[in-house]
């Protein structure tokens, strides 16, 4: 019987891989001070869009990952063979520039977070930061940072054992949790439209699919006909992965809202203007306990979306223009691909000496990705549902539901926030 669950629990293992990454990178320093900024400000009205959204986040990943694993190419590649080039190129250009906005804001609240755990000043930070992720996606190959990128998702735990700190009524946080309200005002709305957007957000749906062809490479099917198709088992497989990633993603979204209503908004701390500020307020409130596991928390997230972020951009140019790419390429044999990757860092690094609000940056990138999600999901559905794309293995019929739902209440969300 031992025997028998072991071997269940090395299956299950073994089919964890892109799915969970993804799914933690989704948990970025942007998402992270998007939750903050609803728990102080809205209390846990939105703890409900937990398990909301989790239903709705794995069946979009799981429809990128399905392309993926079908076509043998990355989303943007397979968007190709839908639209125009020019439009999949207007694409890859706005997810570049929502990207590297995220990045800077991904780097100054990480650098914050060092230099509030004492390890210098911040704006040196944001340049080991943002040059030593650059050093590490050149020079270490897919394996190595698949298998550092799965570890760090471990950081997210820091957010749940937070949340246990700081909160004791938990049959008053089940019952707000379990009842749904429509958002009131538009500061409601504008706040659901954020957490859709930092929950469902484009970059996502371009690292799920290019992670599936480098994992296709690393078994060593390294030409297209190879890689195209995909058996009962592996999408199977990864159905369990992205689950378990989406339902990681969406609890921390659940306990860093608890952590923040519980401690800012129950002593009337609606308003955070920095990702320092919403750190130290819960030292004082919390303890240093609570202070050191959301600071550290951070760091840990940021070092996982950052490449998450870059990546993205570097696959939907690299597959909009067919330049050679993939992270076990060498630098010399994908240099237009890596460069994509170092410009977005890079400007995202420079952006710091603008001296840009991080938590209003990071709080706007998510009602951008908001608004601009839905109709990407549009092309996403198109692409999922052609026969002649997909090989004749299109998405479920359920899949298309749940996805299609997804974006409706995207659009209606954005509507909302406008209208009400």
């Amino acid at each position: 019987m031992l025997a028998r669950w072991r071997a269940k629990l090395r299956e299950f293992g073994k089919a964890l891989g892109p799915g969970v990454t993804t799914g933690a990178a989704d948990d970025d320093p942007s998402g992270i001070a998007t939750y903050s900024v609803v728990g102080a400000q809205f209390g846990t009205g939105f703890l409900w869009a937990s398990w909301f959204t989790w239903p709705l986040m794995g069946a979009v990943q799981m429809m990128c990952a399905r392309i993926g694993m079908v076509t043998g190419m990355g989303l943007a590649g397979a968007l190709r063979k839908r639209f125009p080039r020019w439009l999949v190129a207007l694409i890859a250009v706005a997810l570049l520039v929502a990207n590297v906005i995220n990045i800077a804001s991904d780097l100054s609240g990480m650098a914050d977070s060092a230099q509030m755990l004492g390890a210098g000043p911040s704006h040196l930070w944001v340049w080991v930061f943002g040059l030593g992720i650059c050093a590490a996606m050149v020079w270490l190959r897919y394996g190595q940072i698949a298998a550092f990128l799965k570890w760090l998702a471990l950081a997210l735990l820091a957010y749940a054992a937070t949340a246990f700190l700081v909160t004791s009524d938990w049959p008053t946080v089940l019952k707000a949790a379990a009842l749904p309200s429509m958002p009131q005002g538009k500061d409601a709305w504008a706040a659901l439209v954020a957490i859709l957007g930092t929950t469902i957000s484009p970059y996502l749906f371009f690292w799920q699919a290019g992670q599936e062809v480098e994992e296709e490479k690393a078994k060593g099917r390294l030409m297209l006909i190879s890689r195209q198709g995909a058996t009962d088992a592996e999408l199977h497989d990864r159905r369990i992965d992205i689950g378990v990633g989406a339902f990681f993603s969406n609890i921390v979204m659940f306990f860093v809202i608890l952590t923040t209503a519980m401690t800012l908004h129950t002593h009337g701390i609606t308003t955070i203007n920095t990702t320092k500020d919403a750190a130290s307020a819960l030292r004082p409130l919390a303890g240093n306990g609570a202070y050191l596991l959301y600071t550290l928390g951070l760091v840990g997230t940021g070092l996982l979306a950052i490449p998450t972020l870059a990546g993205s951009a570097a696959y939907a140019f690299a597959e909009t223009f067919d330049w050679p790419h993939g992270l076990d390429e060498k630098f010399r044999n994908a240099a237009p691909f890596y460069v994509v990757f170092i410009l977005a860092t890079v400007a995202g690094a420079a952006l710091d000496l603008l001296n840009v609000d991080p938590i209003k940056a990071l709080y706007w990138s998510a009602i951008v990705n908001g608004l601009l999600a839905p109709f990407l999901m549009v092309a996403l559905f198109l692409v999922a549902t052609d026969r002649g794309i997909m090989g004749g293995q299109t998405s479920s019929h359920l899949s298309r539901w749940v996805v299609g739902v997804a974006t409706v209440v995207m659009f209606g969300a954005a509507v909302g926030m406008f209208v009400f």
